[in-house]
């Protein structure tokens, strides 16, 4: 293969797409396409993971990339004829406890190039739009920020109320001729608009039965994330930072991750002001909040006679908690949510049982003891007396919590299970909300 571009080669043009985007705030623009040529594609690709598993196609990563000429080629000229044909969306599921699983999206290769291409340019337009407090699934801006800034604002303020507001299965609900609306009144490019409604029209592909659901983002998608931070950007970014901020007596602040949403309020009446008009709000756009995870918390700095203290909420897999530092002062801590905890300890009791099943397997057909080190996977480094930390026979964790202990001989194996589990389970191309 010959010309490849270099990462470098392809930023001046994503940059003069967000400069003209910074210069026409409030229009939409109509020539896009046309820098979604075959040098992007090929960008793209190197962008796309590489290990995820084929999609209806059965066409792998390996394989495209055995020509990287023809393919993007093939690629854009469809593309840019409109001859494009997305497939539909192979669709397994994975156990999620409980006898419960997860389904999950397959894309093609093909699907998720082209899809990287659009996210690109796409993206260069709106991150020029998007609020400081929307986090989720956007170039430079990580969780961990998210949790710092809110954790700050709360320390300072002293905060005082936090709704948490919960989306009932968001991704699935999200009605296609609303998201072209949305997207239209940013981006009016035929060729990219016709593209992404092929994709909300694609469907899914299970048990050999083709299904176009007319809502919902594309399963497994990676231009889902986008399109649901500018559904969301729209529906409630906007709304919020443009008209309800300007009617609240005190200050609030606002963090969004995809459909993970908190608001904290210096005062309980506008808390419940606003609490009162999200379901109008989120049902105009077809979304429904759940009327038990859609809660008001007070969460002020209690003082030291106070019984029973403030209570807490969480947020991205955290409870959020007033506590006494050790030096004594009062602090937010954020702590695993105890949901998330339990259900880390019931996968690794599962992840025991399948391997102890194994373990006599192998124990059987290599002629060896239960607890018998020259089990594969079973290595000590030498004169270091004992397993390496972290190996496959230990089990870390918090002190105090399911896996912290060292395990017996019987159970030395439960570490290499959860490591080949995630390994498996990362063979599938997941879209993160899909995240939940």
């Amino acid at each position: 293969m010959t010309g490849t571009p270099e990462p470098t080669d392809i930023s001046p043009r994503l940059e003069r797409i967000a400069r003209l985007a910074r210069q026409m705030p409030n229009e939409a623009l109509r020539t896009l396409a046309h820098h979604i040529d075959i040098d992007l594609l090929r960008e793209a690709f190197r962008r796309t993971r590489k290990s995820g598993a084929p999609g209806v196609d059965g066409r792998t990563a390996a394989g495209y990339a055995q020509n990287l000429d023809a393919n993007p080629a093939s690629l854009h000229e469809r593309f840019k004829s409109g001859s494009y044909r997305a497939p539909p969306v192979r669709r397994v599921h994975l156990p999620k406890g409980r006898g419960k699983t997860r389904p999950i999206g397959i894309p093609t290769i093909e699907d998720k190039v082209l899809q990287r291409a659009v996210v690109m340019v796409l993206e260069a337009v709106y991150e020029q739009d998007f609020k400081p407090f929307s986090w989720g699934f956007r170039p430079g801006k990580r969780m961990h920020d998210a949790l710092s800034e809110l954790r700050s604002w709360l320390m300072d303020s002293n905060s005082g109320w936090v709704l948490e507001v919960d989306i009932e299965s968001f991704f699935d609900s999200v009605d296609h001729a609303t998201l072209r609306d949305l997207l239209s009144q940013r981006v009016r490019d035929g060729v990219i608009l016709r593209t992404i409604g092929k994709w909300l029209n694609a469907g899914v592909m299970e048990d050999g039965q083709h299904r176009r659901p007319r809502v919902g983002t594309p399963q497994g998608g990676v231009i889902s994330p986008l399109l649901a931070n500018v559904y969301l950007h729209h529906v409630f970014d906007v709304w919020f930072d443009d008209e309800v901020r300007s009617h609240l007596r005190g200050r609030a602040h606002v963090a969004r991750f995809a459909d993970d949403i908190v608001i904290a309020f210096e005062r309980e009446d506008d808390a419940r002001r606003v609490m009162r008009v999200l379901p109008k709000r989120f049902g105009k756009y077809g979304l429904t909040l759940h009327p038990d995870k859609t809660r008001l918390t007070r969460f002020e700095r209690p003082s030291d006679d106070e019984p029973g203290g403030p209570g807490t909420f969480d947020f991205l897999g955290l409870t959020h908690l007033w506590a006494k530092s050790r030096k004594g002062w009062w602090v937010v801590k954020q702590r695993a949510a105890k949901d998330r905890f339990r259900r880390a300890c019931r996968a690794v009791a599962e992840v025991t049982v399948q391997a102890g099943t194994l373990r006599g397997g192998l124990a059987v057909r290599f002629g060896v003891h239960g607890d018998d080190d020259r089990l594969p996977g079973a290595e000590t480094r030498e004169g270091g007396g004992g397993r390496v930390a972290g190996a496959p026979g230990a089990v870390r964790g918090r002190s105090g919590g399911c896996g912290s202990r060292r395990l017996p001989p019987g159970e030395r194996r439960i570490g290499a299970a959860v490591e080949a589990h995630e390994a498996s389970a990362a063979e599938l191309t997941v879209a993160p909300p899909h995240i939940g």
